[in-house]
């Protein structure tokens, strides 16, 4: 979501700014467009040719610097999207909270009109001085958006509150606020990954799935402002700030989980891969070799997404279909007996399909319609499927 976003960057006085290296080339990756103002003090700490060389953009410092064609001050905030300061120092939130504006970054805040976003950095006494927090209230009651600092070591050897946020973070905030909030106010429940069905005490059965979808439709609906439960089978979680997720095994525990939600929400999409069966008898026990073949009697499983299907009232109802045959017809059978709205399929004979890839190539079926999308990475094809709730 940041691609052509014109991001004003302005950066202040602190250790931190050597970490702003590493965000101006992170944005540009994403496509963003920036304009850098640095204040004097900033220049002590990296250079501004560093930061025209990461950012690939101008680098302003000089408030007198212009013509009558074009004042920089209040040209830049009319061509920003948002003004983005990072590192924010204690100097410089002071002044802003009191209308100071004795240099190119100061002034360029007062005549911004666009929505301006800060993320702090410096030292722990200094951050929970009185003043600076005093600082900090106000300029959230002038709409201001704060990126909280992180606890940690401190480039004064302190450990406590005061780093400036990481830089992956940072981008990820923006391409959280850049998002539109489509689907604010929908209640979605999300399942990820594979199940597991116990063979005996240290045995079991499973698939190959990451989780990987799932993690990113909950990721991408969190972005786009929806209310989310996440129901995880046994992956390498991913970290997703603001939603719930609730860590489960067997069928039976993932079907309990969803059971709990399920009345309230508004759509389930079961990008799970549930187990198709399990042991009749598993041993609680491990199982000894004996030399001889084991004989495993396996019974089908609970059918977790044809179970709520069944009972569903206002909920809309996505199942994915993972396949090596016959595609489109295996998925239009499966929505018709399962009573889903609709289903993503996709083949897993394809390179770039599947499980445990970043990408995927998918088609989404309906009941009267078959919509073949090309090969995406799973963030965008997370975003094809939450359209379908709008």
């Amino acid at each position: 979501m940041l691609k052509g976003k014109n991001i004003l960057l302005g950066i202040t006085g602190g250790i931190a700014s050597y970490k702003v290296l590493d965000l101006c080339s992170r944005l540009n990756k994403e496509g963003a467009i920036l304009k850098i103002i640095m204040t004097t003090s900033a220049c002590e700490f990296v250079r501004p040719l560093s930061f025209e060389t990461m950012g690939k953009c101008r680098v302003f410092t000089d408030l007198f610097e212009g013509s009558h064609e074009s004042v920089h001050h209040i040209d830049l905030p009319k061509w920003a999207d948002v003004f983005l300061i990072a590192p924010a120092s204690a100097n410089t939130i002071g002044k802003m909270a009191n209308g100071i504006a004795d240099n190119f970054l100061l002034s360029s805040y007062l005549a911004c009109d666009k929505d301006v976003i800060i993320a702090p950095s410096m030292n722990t006494n200094m951050l929970n001085n009185q003043a600076t927090v005093k600082n900090i209230k106000t300029l959230l009651e002038y709409g201001v958006k704060v990126i909280e600092p992180e606890p940690g070591l401190l480039a004064c050897n302190t450990v406590g509150d005061g780093r400036m946020e990481e830089p992956e973070k940072i981008v990820s905030y923006l391409d959280d606020y850049f998002t539109e909030k489509d689907l604010m106010g929908k209640k979605i429940i999300i399942s990820a990954g594979p199940t597991v069905e116990p063979i005996d005490y240290v045995r079991y059965i499973t698939n190959k799935s990451s989780g990987k979808m799932g993690y990113n439709i909950a990721r991408e609906a969190k972005k786009r402002g929806a209310e989310v439960v996440l129901v995880s089978g046994p992956v390498k979680p991913m970290e997703i700030d603001g939603i719930k997720r609730i860590e489960v095994r067997t069928n039976s525990e993932m079907k309990d989980v969803i059971e709990r939600y399920f009345d309230n929400s508004d759509a389930l999409i079961m990008s799970a891969a549930p187990v198709d069966y399990k042991v009749e008898n598993p041993s609680d026990r491990k199982i000894k070799k004996t030399g001889n073949s084991l004989k495993l009697n396996l019974i089908e499983n609970d059918d977790i997404i044809k179970y709520f299907a069944s009972k569903k009232t206002k909920q809309l109802i996505i199942g994915f279909a993972a396949e090596t045959d016959d595609l489109i017809e295996n998925a239009k059978t499966k929505l018709k007996n399962k009573n889903l709205d609709y289903i993503v399929a996709n083949d897993l004979t394809k390179w770039g399909a599947g499980f445990d890839v970043d990408t995927n190539i998918a088609s989404i079926v309906s009941k009267d319609k078959v919509r073949k999308l090309e090969i995406m990475p799973k963030e965008e094809l997370a975003n094809e499927i939450l359209s379908l709730l709008r």
